[in-house]
């Protein structure tokens, strides 16, 4: 994909123009672009985003790229399968790669990392604050909320850790490739809404208003602020106000650069060298994700290079269509009702349905959305857990 096709963005959505079978996407292709230094996985909770992080990471390095993977993922399965034994905020070199004629890594590699939300948090404060003014931040009470479990803060650390590596990696050149596990959450818009929402919050002028004592002789001003003081005292308790007060007066000076730093990395995630691969699985409410993120990354005018259909169900051998192996079947039992033909006739129509029900899925996303290019990955008999089976979804990615 050369960099004047990734600016000429295809239209998505309704009125993306006649219905038609989805291109098919060359994932090496994407691979292979240097111009192409951020892969962003995005889609909806279960959906196999960590997975298919992990191998289009492998299979970059494995074909010279010097990559770095972030995923925000609870389960921990990324360190499992890396071989590494604990992933933290700090990227950990990954050893097996392929070196022979046929993998040569041409000098790429591989490094893994998970985000530690507070941890990243604590950063930031850290490095925008005098020592003193950071350990009072760093030890108060709703900042320790704040930092641990506030709704949108995993989605706003996310992109903070994605531009704390992306700048460190232009300055020191350690990595031409970032890959981005989006993290899992109920819906796949949270990672484009959360971090505008946690940034507003921080840099709000009612927090501002409500928490700061009034200035000035308005005495109709003093008795509102005093009203509402006086019931968030009752709501929330003394205590717990003061502790936002305190936050507050000390965290004042570092309100405007968190929504500097999150409009720019949003603008980051609008560049040309940044890639969206929205990833599904082949079932109704996660294709629906799908089609309102594909909406909403072109709302947003953030470059979406295809989607990604995990784990959709192996087409079953034969020639034998659902209704002909029924039918077969249902005759093979009234002579015989233990049959055992008759059941893995069943079987296979039962799957052969299966099959054609996800067909039909993708067929409809497609009519709505004909200019995603898409991959469909079968279902792996066994979960991925090593170097091994993520090294074979990224074949099966690169030949779908």
């Amino acid at each position: 994909m050369t960099a004047a096709q990734r600016r000429a963005r295809p239209r998505v959505g309704p009125l993306a123009g006649r219905p038609g079978p989805a291109p098919e996407m060359d994932v090496d292709a994407l691979l292979d672009d240097r111009g192409i230094g951020i892969i962003v996985c995005c889609g909806s909770g279960g959906v196999g985003k960590t997975t298919t992080s992990a191998a289009l990471a492998l299979r970059a390095a494995e074909r010279g790229r010097r990559v770095v993977v972030l995923t925000i993922d609870p389960a921990k399965r990324l360190a499992q399968s890396m071989g590494i034994e604990q992933l933290d905020n700090t990227p950990r070199p990954v050893t097996g790669l392929r070196t022979n004629a046929k993998g040569n890594r041409k000098g790429g590699g591989l490094d893994a990392m998970m985000l530690d939300m507070k941890r990243t948090f604590d950063e930031v404060v850290e490095s925008q604050a005098a020592p003193e003014k950071a350990r009072q931040i760093l030890e108060n009470p709703f900042y320790i909320a704040l930092s641990s479990s506030f709704s949108g803060t995993q989605e706003y650390m996310a992109m903070e850790k994605l531009g704390q590596i992306h700048a460190d990696a232009q300055r020191d050149g350690s990595y031409d490739l970032i890959v981005v596990d989006t993290p899992p959450s109920r819906s796949a818009l949270d990672f484009l809404d959360a971090p505008e929402r946690l940034s507003s919050f921080l840099d709000g002028r009612f927090i501002r208003l409500l928490l700061t004592p009034a200035k000035g002789p308005a005495r109709m001003m003093t008795a509102g602020l005093g009203i509402i003081t006086g019931a968030l005292n009752k709501i929330l308790g003394t205590q717990v106000l003061r502790d936002m007060q305190t936050f507050v007066a000390a965290f004042d000076t570092l309100f405007g650069g968190f929504r500097q730093r999150a409009q720019k990395t949003f603008e980051l995630l609008q560049a040309d060298g940044t890639a969206f691969l929205v990833v599904a699985a082949p079932e109704p409410d996660a294709l629906r994700e799908a089609a309102y993120f594909v909406e909403r990354l072109a709302d947003d005018d953030m470059p979406l290079v295809g989607m990604i259909v995990n784990r959709a169900s192996p087409v079953p051998r034969g020639t034998l269509s659902a209704d002909e192996a029924m039918a077969a079947a249902t005759r093979l039992r009234q002579r015989d009702p233990g049959s055992l033909t008759a059941g893995l006739l069943h079987l296979h129509a039962d799957q052969s349905r299966i099959v054609e029900r996800e067909e039909q899925l993708r067929a409809r996303f497609a009519a709505a959305h004909p200019q995603v290019p898409t991959a469909v990955v079968p279902a792996l008999p066994g979960d991925v857990h090593d170097l091994a089976g993520l090294r074979r979804v990224g074949e099966l990615l690169a030949k779908s």
